[in-house]
């Protein structure tokens, strides 16, 4: 009880929650890619599947706290001339993480632009368990840099899984939300894309030790969709002066 009146655990929950939803803002989009690809009936209920998978891979790592940390410890190590090679769980994860995001973001982009979308080529229609493991594939990846992120920051696991907890409760309020916008908007859905090209650049980078902070892509990614909502906002405006009467 001493411990639940303690400001600075509050503090730390908040703040935690909102960095965990920040975080998972990327998996969220790429959740919402991968369902729009299902039939209608079954999109809503492959958001919640991944979000909970999400959720469980989350918990489960942070109560593994000392496998995760072990991640960090080079099991291979070499000297190429005046450089120190090392490599790591982790970075074997955010290596593969990375790359699978890359080449799944770009198969998605030239399937908008030569496939159906584009009405040059066949596309195979997706199935429901094939789109989760894909979810599940990416979900590790996002977890593991989610939970080395909370343990960072805060050195109570009943606080960090509270936060991880609050995040996800409030994705899935949303994810119907985000998925229908960036389905009604292709322009979007292509920013989108880019995006998880972006990250998964970054991951690959991070896998070879180049840190690049996150602020950067953050900023990036906001000043993008914020051009994106006033261009989206013209283009409704000028759908609207050509459905006017002429006087």
């Amino acid at each position: 009880m001493d411990a639940l009146a303690n400001p600075d655990l509050w503090i730390s929950l908040l703040t935690l929650t909102i960095l965990e939803v920040v975080l998972g803002i990327d998996n969220l989009i790429f959740i919402s890619i991968l369902s729009a690809k299902l039939p209608d009936h079954q999109q809503a209920k492959a958001r919640r599947v991944g979000l909970s998978l999400a959720l469980i891979t989350r918990i489960l790592l942070l109560l593994s706290l000392s496998w995760v940390m072990k991640l960090d410890q080079p099991f291979w190590q070499s000297q190429v001339g005046s450089y120190a090679v090392s490599l790591s769980g982790k970075d074997v994860i955010l290596l593969l993480g990375g790359l699978f995001l890359i080449a799944k973001s770009t198969y998605e982009i030239h399937e908008k632009l030569e496939g159906v979308d584009g009405a040059k080529s066949a596309r195979m229609t997706a199935t429901f368990a094939s789109v989760v493991t894909q979810i599940l594939m990416l979900d590790i990846v996002f977890s593991l840099d989610s939970v080395i992120t909370a343990v960072g920051m805060v050195n109570r696991i009943p606080v960090m899984v509270a936060a991880v907890v609050i995040a996800m409760i409030v994705m899935l309020v949303f994810v119907n939300q985000i998925s229908h916008f960036v389905d009604r908007h292709p322009t979007i859905k292509m920013l989108a894309l880019s995006f998880l090209i972006l990250i998964g650049t970054m991951l690959v980078a991070e896998g070879f030790h180049q840190h690049i902070p996150k602020g950067y892509i953050y900023f990036a990614m906001a000043f993008s969709v914020m051009v994106e909502m006033l261009n989206i906002r013209m283009r409704a405006a000028q759908k609207v002066e050509l459905h006017q009467p002429y006087r």
